[in-house]
């Protein structure tokens, strides 16, 4: 390697390392990203709740990282469980609303606290379900329980938020559990229902529903708001706790061995490094060695003595007509091939146009032409004619076949 190349090299090694120890002591953003899941610690994660959940009950808690439909299949439903499912939406498909529908008519309970509701169960329990857009994120609410003597665990919700409500519910099967109270355009007071409880079926069975699923994240609950999320967890039956950890936002999804490393910082930058290096190897290493091209001996073209051979066994063997007849057939060819011209019907327009392209007078081309006539009206030839036939054809292409 000559002293260019490893001054290269040097300046490019420096810049890799620079760029990885910049990398490496850069302030770490905050990632606002919804999350909901229980192993995220950033803001809009559920950690800190999935670990406080154990001081609600005194029986194991069970994670459910499946659909509802496949989880409810599998678990022991002889003994009541509630169902805990927090995102910024929740969207379930026929088959998962039938389960879970089924789940809560055997006596079970299901909390859902989201800002967005979809699927046949929202039909079914006849509630739905309003996002106000307006200054998103910033528009603070004040939410408050129903009952007076949780008044203490009101909480105002001035950052951080998405103020959804209820706008349509059964007043006669369902009990309002808590309110929100929001500044609407004209900064009026506007009170609106948030938190409701919907009995189902005939074994107790209970939906709790609940559209501000902020108020969960570990920002509110480390920022007192643990209070409020506390009292509205406190409706949820004294069963054994089922947490969803499938219908969330942040929910992980590695598929592949690249895509797990792609989505670790280390790993990432520690691939993007080794094939950086990999490239510059190549480069460098192809430059100074080179595999060893073999030689290839050009393909021998015997067409020539292939022809020779054929034209000298039809000659030995005196058959003058079907050499005649083959010198026409490619005289033709030649012709078709080369000037484009239709040779099905050898007529006083067909030579005027071959005397035009090829350069030849009109009257050697009619001569070219009537021999050629007059030859393929006799049965039996002589050498002699094969002799002429090749002249006039070798005059007239001018040696071009």
């Amino acid at each position: 390697m000559d002293k260019r190349s490893k001054i290269a090299l040097y300046i490019i090694g420096a810049v890799v390392l620079f760029m990885m120890i910049a990398e490496i002591t850069k302030p770490k953003a905050l990632n606002w990203r919804d999350s909901y899941s229980a192993a995220d610690k950033i803001p809009l994660g559920c950690y800190v709740l999935f670990n406080e959940l154990d001081t609600f009950t005194d029986k194991d808690i069970l994670v459910s990282s499946e659909t509802i439909y496949q989880y409810l299949k599998e678990i022991d439903t002889t003994e009541r469980k509630s169902l805990i499912l927090i995102n910024n939406y929740i969207s379930f498909d026929n088959e998962e609303s039938d389960a879970l529908l089924k789940f809560v008519e055997q006596g079970n309970s299901v909390f859902i606290s989201s800002s967005y509701f979809y699927g046949n169960v929202m039909d079914s329990l006849k509630v739905s379900l309003e996002r106000q857009y307006t200054n998103l994120y910033k528009k603070e609410s004040k939410h408050q329980f129903t009952s007076p003597i949780l008044k203490k665990n009101n909480r105002l919700f001035d950052q951080v938020i998405e103020n959804s409500y209820f706008t349509s519910i059964d007043t006669l099967t369902t009990t309002v559990l808590g309110t929100m109270t929001i500044k609407d355009e004209d900064n009026y007071d506007q009170l609106h229902t948030n938190f409701v409880k919907v009995p189902f079926g005939e074994n107790d069975g209970m939906f709790l529903l609940h559209s501000n699923p902020f108020a969960f994240t570990n920002y509110h609950l480390l920022n007192d708001k643990e209070d409020y999320a506390a009292t509205v967890l406190s409706y949820i039956p004294d069963n054994q706790l089922i947490w969803d950890n499938n219908y969330k936002s942040g929910r992980k999804v590695i598929r592949t061995p690249l895509r797990y490393i792609l989505s670790n910082t280390a790993l990432k930058w520690s691939f993007y490094i080794s094939m950086f290096g990999l490239i510059l190897f190549v480069i460098f290493r192809g430059k100074r060695t080179q595999r060893i091209i073999p030689v290839i001996d050009k393909l021998q073209n015997s067409t020539v003595e292939f022809t020779q051979t054929i034209g000298e066994l039809y000659y030995q063997h005196g058959d003058y007509t079907n050499i005649i007849n083959k010198k026409i057939q490619y005289f033709l060819e030649f012709v078709r091939t080369n000037y484009y011209l239709d040779t099905s019907k050898l007529s006083a327009g067909f030579i005027e146009k071959l005397a035009l392209k090829s350069s030849n007078t009109k009257e050697d081309a009619k001569a070219l032409i009537d021999y050629l006539l007059f030859l393929k009206s006799k049965n039996h030839h002589t050498e002699q004619e094969l002799i002429e036939l090749n002249k006039k054809i070798e005059h007239f292409t001018k040696q071009k076949i």
